[in-house]
């Protein structure tokens, strides 16, 4: 059944598919979390039981998106330990201490504070209620920090040295975490997080303002969520910018096969809009292109001479085919993003946001769109390292530890089995939620700790 399937490619398309699911569930705790710390400050502020009955309609979202996230991520980190495991010997000394930082301030800060969250209202009072929310929001910030610094690290490594094992070890832990791409993917990440969030509460929103256009728990739910894309989206851009431009200097490779550039440009490189890439012939067919507007972009210069892929060795090449597209498709999705901002921000002006059936259509279509970008652009970051694990210092191929195709094809078949099943079951009950209206006001609760209600 395997028969012309590597053990590489095999263990390669199971973390593809088990990060691709996984990946998904953390950006929503995320942005969910910040929202719901917005929700429950604006609550305590205004006494409004309009920001209420949101927080406790999305906390219930939150807690299940937040459950599947921990178990979608648990398998990966067996699979370092057995597909992975050269690349887990070679690079352990500097990325396990990384991902135990994350554990030890970022998943154990959630997780302390979680149940007081989701239960410890009316039992401990609206301070430390708040406090809380507030903690949970910031671990899953300070998750992210961990997360991204280890994969920054893989993609500009910095700070090392190889010792005579060929183990990656630290000379410099401020260079390790600290990284050139990391500040830029970062701030990537997180306003992605954001973005992804605020368009499936628009998308939630704006399904149950089709059905109901006078519910105002739901148009304030619709208005935040607009906001939050007419204001982050445009941010958005202008880091992906900035975050390009760092890739040109450390990835270039990357960026190459990201704009189709197989050929150099010495007297100023297009902008291929769409094509097919053709790797065989080593050219972008029926290319849509804008003279000269790529060395514009990436160099702030029409003339600017742009090296292409005819100066990279082709051992060394990524996959141009798969960068390609799914660079396009998230770069796609964020102009989209940024039109429906302004849209909104247009009907906001004329006074009939909550009365657009046709922006809250938008809004819907829309809903899952950041996550279809956030997956395009991991996919552009992930493939276009290729063929490294650690960028320019270890390949992918001598990552592999001594498995056999076989066992890995047997386990990714089980892994998407149960996967679609659980994570199916888990997405089934979030759209569940999703559907009912939070129209019935939450009743105003005893903000006093429990020990004082009956005094």
């Amino acid at each position: 059944m395997f028969d012309g399937f590597t053990a590489e490619a095999l263990a390669r398309a199971q973390f593809a598919f088990t990060i691709s699911f996984h990946i998904i569930f953390p950006a929503f705790s995320i942005g969910l979390a910040s929202f719901l710390t917005v929700l429950n400050a604006l609550w305590l502020r205004t006494r409004d039981r309009t920001y209420l009955t949101l927080f406790e309609y999305w906390k219930k979202i939150f807690a299940v998106v937040f459950g599947m996230g921990v178990v979608s991520g648990i398998v990966m980190s067996y699979q370092f330990g057995t597909n992975w495991s050269v690349f887990s010997d070679k690079t352990g000394p500097i990325l396990g201490p990384l991902l135990a930082y994350e554990v030890l301030s970022a998943f154990f800060l959630e997780a302390g504070f979680l149940g007081i969250m989701l239960f410890g209202r009316e039992k401990v009072g609206p301070r430390l209620h708040m406090f809380a929310t507030a903690m949970v929001a910031f671990g899953t910030l300070m998750s992210a920090t961990w997360i991204l610094s280890a994969n920054s690290w893989m993609q500009t490594p910095a700070g090392y040295s190889i010792n005579e094992a060929g183990q990656f070890t630290p000379e410099d832990w401020w260079a390790i975490i600290f990284n050139p791409s990391f500040p830029y993917r970062l701030v990537h990440m997180v306003l992605a997080a954001f973005l992804s969030t605020s368009f499936a509460v628009a998308g939630v929103a704006g399904w149950h303002l089709l059905k109901d256009r006078n519910n105002g728990t739901t148009m304030r739910m619709f208005s935040m969520a607009m906001w939050m894309a007419a204001v982050v989206a445009p941010i958005q851009i202008i880091a992906g910018d900035a975050h390009g431009l760092n890739t040109l200097e450390h990835q270039p490779a990357k960026v190459m096969a990201m704009e189709g550039h197989y050929d150099s440009h010495p007297d100023g490189a297009p902008l291929i809009l769409f094509g097919i890439p053709n790797p065989q012939e080593k050219r972008i067919d029926y290319a849509i292109q804008i003279p000269k507007l790529s060395s514009l972009i990436l160099k702030h210069d029409l003339n600017a001479p742009l090296a292409g892929l005819d100066t990279v060795p082709d051992a060394d090449e990524p996959p141009v085919t798969v960068v390609f597209w799914s660079f396009r498709i998230m770069i796609a999705i964020g102009f989209a993003m940024l039109g429906i901002g302004i849209w909104s921000l247009w009907r906001r002006w004329r006074g009939t946001l909550y009365q657009d059936k046709w922006l809250h259509r938008a809004s819907l279509l829309m809903g899952p769109s950041g996550f279809v970008a956030l997956l395009a652009g991991w996919i552009t970051t992930e493939v276009g390292r290729q063929p490294f694990t650690v960028y320019g210092a270890l390949r992918t191929v001598d990552s592999i530890g001594p498995v056999d195709a076989p066992a890995v094809g047997a386990s990714l078949l089980a892994f998407i089995w149960v996967y679609f099943f659980v994570f199916g079951a888990g997405l089934f009950y979030v759209f569940r939620l999703m559907r009912q209206a939070p129209d019935r006001p939450a009743p105003s609760p005893d903000t006093r700790p429990a020990n004082t209600v009956h005094a």
